[in-house]
């Protein structure tokens, strides 16, 4: 690879120079990396039901079933600073296939111990940090890899298919592991068994570019390197907004899930109607990922960013005063429609901005202050909702938002912010 204008440019490796002239539907090396995402995906979304679901049926306890996303989490949110830095640090593609492994293992220890009826309760929630640990270790590694064998030209045509992935297993993944532990306790987890199996599978077969890029002065070994990418976020003004704003929007989004989930309990909705009410979110995701490149080309990145918050903030109200399934259903998903755009954007922006040495980092701070946004949005909405009904709950949190929104949208930080070139 050769430095551009202070850059590298993955396009430029004599291994990129077929990809360049090939369509992206006929790229078979990110076409086979992204099938193994979806699998790996998919294999998350199956789990992320499925162990909290054999929790509640093995102990009855609503506290255990929640402590395997509270371990998860907490596990890729401790992690997460540093799998960052081993990204940058080490081979990707060695990273990334030893993480596949981890997961793949994880869930067949947890299959097989159904199998001889002895699983136990730290197994699982040993599993819940393995899983949490691989999201944190391989997530930014396989972000990078997907990235690495698409020209810069094509990563906007490339993203949008990217988030048909992630939000096609967040609406398929519950139903289908409740249809699988229907058919005995350990077929989820076989079913996770085979999508690791998949995800390996795609990892050993495509190569790319995976040495981490010159690291001027063992820069990636110094003391606090790990922060590295948290500081060059904030301290570039347009990617400091436009991270903050991403992130209360994650936050205020989950405390808004469980208010509205409240809300729908208190008007006698089923937990089915009320898991389908939900699905709005995912639906919304499928929907907006066509109109990425029509969003972008339309808006510039600032005013893409302040208006899909803004509309967010304003449909909160919206199952407030209309409450029912088929509303929450239809508020989540307009809410959701430029979720993707804003993903992608997010992408572009880290992506092209931020220098290859430092790029795993950036990456995985991003990923960790989102993560973290989601138990603190919950835990802030569980408490409010103690002390105040859900109908007032929601107006609250669209005015805090708001109030969040305000000096940004008045300031030049993002207003005046251009797409970057490639």
């Amino acid at each position: 690879m050769r430095e551009r204008g202070g850059e590298m440019t993955v396009a430029e490796s004599p291994t990129k120079t077929v990809s360049e002239a090939v369509p992206l539907r006929r790229n078979r090396r990110f076409q086979t990396l992204w099938a193994g995402s979806a699998a790996a995906m998919l294999g998350t979304c199956v789990a992320d039901t499925a162990y909290p679901l054999l929790l509640l049926a093995m102990t009855g306890s609503p506290t255990l079933a929640g402590a395997f996303g509270a371990v998860q989490f907490g596990a890729s949110v401790v992690f997460g600073l540093h799998g960052g830095a081993v990204a940058d640090r080490h081979d990707k593609r060695r990273v990334l296939i030893v993480a596949d492994i981890v997961r793949l293992l994880t869930a067949l220890s947890v299959a097989v111990a159904l199998f001889a009826h002895r699983l136990t309760i730290p197994h699982t929630l040993l599993a819940a940090a393995a899983i949490g640990a691989t999201m944190a270790y391989g997530g930014p590694a396989r972000m990078l890899a997907l990235r690495a064998v698409v020209p810069p030209e094509q990563l906007r045509q490339a993203l949008p298919q990217d988030e048909l992935r992630v939000n096609g297993a967040a609406l398929a993944g519950p139903p289908l592991a409740g249809f699988l532990l229907g058919l005995g306790r350990a077929v989820p987890f076989l079913a996770t068994v085979l999508a690791s199996a998949a995800a390996l599978g795609a990892s050993l077969a495509v190569r790319f570019d995976t040495e981490p890029a010159e690291d001027p002065a063992g820069a990636t070994k110094e003391k606090g390197a790990v922060f590295a990418g948290l500081r060059y976020l904030f301290a570039d003004p347009t990617l400091r907004a436009t991270v903050l704003v991403t992130v209360a929007l994650n936050l205020a989004g989950s405390a808004m899930l469980l208010a509205v989930m409240v809300l729908l309990r208190d008007h006698g909705t089923s937990e089915a109607g009320t898991g389908l009410a939900l699905t709005g979110e995912a639906v919304g995701g499928l929907l907006g990922a066509p109109l990425v490149t029509r969003l972008h080309r339309t808006l510039a990145p600032g005013t893409l960013l302040l208006a899909v918050a803004w509309i967010a903030a304003l449909l909160f109200l919206v199952p407030a005063f209309a409450a029912g399934p088929a509303v929450v259903f239809a508020a989540l998903a307009a809410m959701s429609l430029g979720v993707p755009a804003l993903r992608v954007m997010l992408d572009v922006l880290v992506f092209q901005q931020v220098p290859e040495a430092m790029r795993g980092r950036a990456v995985a701070a991003t990923m960790t202050l989102l993560m973290a946004g989601l138990p603190v949005g919950t835990m802030t909405a569980g408490l409010l909702l103690d002390h105040l009904p859900a109908t007032t709950v929601l107006p609250l949190l669209a005015a805090l938002l708001a109030a969040g929104l305000l000096p940004l949208t008045l300031g030049r930080s993002l207003r005046g912010t251009s797409w970057p070139k490639a």
